[in-house]
């Protein structure tokens, strides 16, 4: 992943609005995903086959048990303004009524499930930072797919937020399966998810 530093203390002068701006106006080749984490305008390039086939398994399950009025979205930035975090999670499944009107952000907030699946570059952020930031925004359910965990693919399902810390609901290597909460109340084999 690389990235275009912009320190966001507020000594510098770069507020939120500067950096959603400034993410606004980023010109990425065709593919590639801007985010800003922790105060840092990222581009990560576009993730591998592998990757976009374990979202297609996940969501093809997703769309059985979601209600009619929540879509699941690949290319939604939501926003979590207190981690100055603004994330294109890999899977988001929000209520259409969050996503309607102008603009290009929802908070992070309004999604009941988060999705992310690590690629080679980004499996820090997808552990760590975007963990600790949906967290923060409390999000209900966070899904964090890791084929590049050293050693074995894990998939881990965090939720119960509180004081931006989840707690780990359920956590499985890749092939056995993970159940997902209500108001999903989907298993989940893991084993359709390719392992890079």
């Amino acid at each position: 992943m690389s990235a275009l530093t912009v320190d966001h203390q507020p000594d510098n002068g770069y507020g939120w609005d500067d950096l959603v701006r400034i993410w606004e106006e980023t010109d990425a080749p065709e593919g590639w995903k801007v985010e800003i984490i922790e105060g840092i305008v990222t581009m990560s390039p576009p993730p591998a086959k592998d990757h976009h086939n374990t979202a297609d398994e996940l969501q093809r399950l997703l769309y059985t048990v979601i209600p009619r009025d929540w879509g699941i979205y690949q290319t939604q930035g939501v926003s979590v303004p207190g981690r100055s975090g603004l994330y294109i999670p890999d899977l988001a499944v929000i209520p259409k009524s969050s996503t309607a009107g102008p603009g290009n952000l929802v908070s992070a907030s309004d999604a009941e499930l988060i999705v992310e699946i690590t690629s080679r570059g980004n499996a820090g952020a997808d552990r760590i930072a975007e963990l600790h930031g949906y967290a923060h925004a409390s999000v209900p359910l966070y899904l964090l797919l890791d084929p590049w965990r050293s050693g074995h693919p894990m998939a881990t399902l965090y939720g119960k937020p509180e004081a931006g810390t989840y707690r780990t609901l359920a956590a499985v290597e890749y092939g056995k399966e993970l159940h997902l909460p209500e108001p999903f109340d989907l298993t989940v084999d893991t084993g359709v998810f390719p392992v890079s």
